[in-house]
This record gives structure tokens, sequence and C-alpha cells, in this order.
């Protein structure tokens, strides 16, 4: 295993030349906090205040679990994995001219987690899905996220398995709720079905197709078996595919896990509950997965874990489009379970580094608060940011840069104002009940539209006794669209 402690993407403030991926036609910044956008994804709260729909809407589509692989692959394969895509914009096409490089040879590609963004709707795909992926050869397999359940899985299921809703009633809740949540739950758009056809046209090549069975399936080869789970809008599984999950896993082969939600996330721990009992993780952890892939956080994490002496390799790797996902908001690693420890910041790393992470999000109000004199006060460069990052947490900075340097005061505001955690427990040099709070809201719901950005993308390389699991970074500009750096690495021993 590589976990470099340092980020190539060091150069990006420098950024010299801008990426040609304007070339491919991304639509114009998708903005999360436009009243219009918040009202179509509305799905999500009425889930969390009335009752989650999902495992009765997928029953229906699911009837009958597959028991079959949905595809062969030989002893020696590739594929690539990209997270949370959907977006339309500039920050999902940046991505696209590193993974056409990187993806050349690979047999298909797996998207983990929010294919289309806001709300999943059939009319969103061409500009989400089928023009960004146009030119990548082989099929492009997914797991749904929250965001494609949000029109009851009606476009994820007429795009992966090529299946039209069959006109059931939707979703049902108990007496108490059920007339006030059917009344606000958002139905699923019309079909332009003319649109529709110009878009499927757009990846039309034979090698390109690919219809999977539902929103959950799986993968053999003689070596790895690769399992693809839906985890809802809420995070959880309903009993039919618990059990489904069990059969699968049962198998004596390694196996590889990849989820719409990661298990381990910004130092918490989220098993994955099963409708009916269990946990998704009791059956990782006891049924020889090395690997489990997660979207839905928009940044790269790596939490190892020592289970009886073997390790398992959880990721978060939710990067590949959507608006990023701080990380200097993530406390210093510390997971522990019965009392011990079993993940610390040592054996963590996350994409982008944190204090690149408050760099950005310095720039990005600074900007936003220039008509107030504020620009100034608020941009940091890497240096002040990862020493002011490594004081409040209590953790060695990452970059040999910032090591030695002493934040000043103005960066010890910043990074308070920002919603670094305080892990030194020690009195905050502010205490203002609204920074962590606004900071949450709105900065991550703000998506900056140019580069550079910090997206990831995975490429994953099979052979008889290994998985090699690599993370690409992509910036935006040019130099990375020709050679996309390595940010961190994997080999797992499948022997």
């Amino acid at each position: 295993m590589t976990s470099p402690r340092s980020s190539h993407n060091a150069s990006v403030w420098g950024c010299q030349e801008p990426g040609v991926y304007t070339d491919l036609g991304p639509r114009p910044a998708l903005s999360w906090m436009r009243p219009s956008v918040l009202w179509r994804s509305r799905n999500d709260v009425i889930a969390k205040w009335f009752g989650d729909p999902v495992d009765e809407v997928r029953r229906r589509w699911v009837q009958v679990p597959q028991e079959t692989p949905m595809r062969t692959e030989g002893e020696t394969f590739s594929f690539l994995v990209l997270g949370d895509t959907g977006e339309g914009d500039s920050s999902q096409y940046a991505v696209v001219p590193g993974m056409l490089r990187v993806g050349q040879g690979t047999r298909f590609a797996v998207v983990a987690s929010d294919v289309n963004y806001p709300v999943g709707s059939v009319n969103d795909y061409g500009q989400t899905f089928f023009k960004p992926y146009q030119a990548y050869p082989a099929p492009i397999y997914a797991v749904p996220g929250n965001h494609d359940w949000y029109d009851g899985l009606e476009g994820f299921m007429r795009v992966f398995c090529d299946r039209i809703g069959d006109g059931a009633p939707g979703p049902t809740w108990k007496p108490r709720y059920a007339r006030l949540a059917t009344k606000l739950w958002r139905k699923p758009e019309p079909t332009d079905e003319d649109a529709f056809t110009a878009a499927r046209a757009l990846r039309a090549q034979p090698s390109q197709q690919a219809k999977q069975p539902g929103p959950y399936w799986f993968i053999d080869s003689p070596r790895l078996r690769v399992v693809g789970l839906d985890t809802g809008i809420g995070g959880g599984i309903d009993r039919d595919q618990g059990e489904w999950l069990r059969r699968v896993s049962a198998d004596p082969r390694p196996k590889l896990l990849i989820t719409g939600k990661p298990i381990y996330r910004n130092n918490e721990y989220r098993p994955c509950q099963i409708e009916g009992g269990g946990t998704v993780d009791e059956i990782v952890r006891t049924t020889g997965y090395v690997a489990v892939i997660g979207g839905d956080i928009h940044n790269y994490q790596h939490y190892p874990v020592d289970v009886d002496g073997h390790r398992i390799d959880y990721l978060v790797a939710g990067g590949s489009g959507a608006y990023m996902h701080a990380t200097h908001t993530i406390p210093a690693v510390d997971i522990r379970r019965d009392g011990e420890t079993i993940v610390d910041e040592d054996a963590f790393f996350c994409h982008p580094l944190r204090g690149d992470s408050l760099v950005f999000y310095s720039r990005l109000y600074a900007d936003r608060l220039r008509r107030f004199g504020l620009r100034r006060f608020f941009e940091l460069d890497y240096p002040e940011a990862a020493a002011a990052v490594s004081r409040r947490l209590g953790v060695a900075p990452t970059r040999p840069e910032a090591q030695g340097v002493v934040p000043g005061l103005r960066a010890r505001m910043v990074a308070s104002l920002l919603a670094v955690p305080d892990g030194r427990k020690r009195r905050p040099l502010l205490r203002l009940p609204v920074n962590m709070p606004y900071h949450r809201l709105f900065s991550e719901a703000s998506d900056s539209d140019a580069a550079p950005f910090f997206k990831t993308f995975l490429r994953l390389d099979i052979t008889p006794g290994e998985l090699h699991i690599r993370c690409f970074g992509a910036t935006g500009c040019r130099a990375q669209e020709l050679e996309p750096p390595v940010e961190h690495e994997l080999r797992i021993s499948l022997r």
C-alpha cells in the first residue's frame, strides 16, 4: 500500500493553462442555492420527516433479485469507478479528459452514486451522462445515489436497465402522514422522448451498450467478485436486498463492494442498516471482502481497517463531478470500536489534503466577500492554511512547505471561521455559533465552476494475485489533463 502524505495538486494554485474540457459543452454551474433546485429536491426532506418509501418502491422494481452475474471477466481486467458525477457543468466535465486517457484499455466503468443531479430526471441524462461520456468506448454501469431516487428511480431504471415504470401507485406512508406526504412528494417528470432518443444516440456504439438487471448487481471473475449495492435515500437497504447480499457474499472468492454511501466517512462509522436486522458491514467483515468503495461524499478518503488480521480498505470516492465537500472540517481521525482505535490519523488519507481544502474555501469566501473589503483577510496560501489546520487539529503538516510554519492570527481566525475542528480541548479563538452551520449549509452547497478543481476518479486493475487501485486527480488544468496525477494508490493481495 502506498499512502503519500503529499499532493500532486500542490502545483494547481499556479495553473498556467486551462484545460480543454470546456470544449465538451458543460452547462452553466448548477446552483444548489436556487429555490427551484431546492424545491425539486424536496423528496430527501420528505423521506426524513414522514418516512422513507424507498424500500417499498425498490421491491416493485426488483421483484426477483438476479442470482447470476451481470457480466463475467477473465483473470486480468481493468475498470474505472467514478462517484457522484452528474452535475452536467464544468466540475463534472473537467474530469472527462483525464478519465478518457487513464481509462484506455478498461473493460467498463461504474458510477457510484448520484449519476444525475439534481433529481434524477430522465430528461437531464443527456447533459449529465450521455454527453460527457460519449467518447468512453466501453459500457458504463451504476449504483444509484439519493438524488437518483428523487424521481422514484424512474430515470435510472430507464437508462441503465431499459425499463419504464409500470404505472403502479406511488409511495405509501402511515395513515397519520399519508395525505400530506403524498401531496408534497415530487412525482417523476414526463419523458421528452425525442430528446431522450437523441441523447441515447450519443452512446450508441455496440461496444458501449450495457444493460444491468436492477439497481444492485454483481460481476464475476475467477479472482474477484464485484458487488454493487443500492443504498437509496437514507443509506440503508431493504430486507430482500440484504438476503440477496448474504447469498452472493457467501462465494469464497475475494470480493469488492461498490455502494451508494460509504461505511467510513469524515471520522465516522456508518455500517449501513439492513431492514429487519443486521448491517452491511457485518457481512463485509465476515465473508471475505477486501475493499469497499462508497460515493455520496464529494472527496476521496481512505480508512484501512484490520479485521482479525485481515485488512479491509474502505474508500470514499464521490469526487468525480459534484461540488467539493471540504476535508478541512474532518477532525483528527480516531475511529474506535469496543474502546480500541481501529483507524487513526497516521493511517488515514484524504484528497484534497486539509490544507488545500482550506485554501480553496478561503479563496471562495474571499471572492464572495470582496465587496465588503474582506478579500485580503480571508485569502490564504497553502503553508499558512496547512499550518493553521495542523495547529487546530493537533496533527503534523502533511507537506514539507508547511512544516515549521507558525500560523499568524489572521490564518487562525480564518481556520476557525471556516469550521476547522479544534482538537486541542482549549478555549476557541472565536466562538460564533453561526460559523460551522453557515459553512456546512452554504459553502459546501456552492459550486466553484472554475479551475482549479480537486476532483478524483479511480482505476482498478485486477490480476490473478492483486487488486491495484489508483486514485487519479483532475484539476481542470491542461497539464493534469495530459498526465493525470496519482493522488493515492493501494495494492491489495487476492491470494
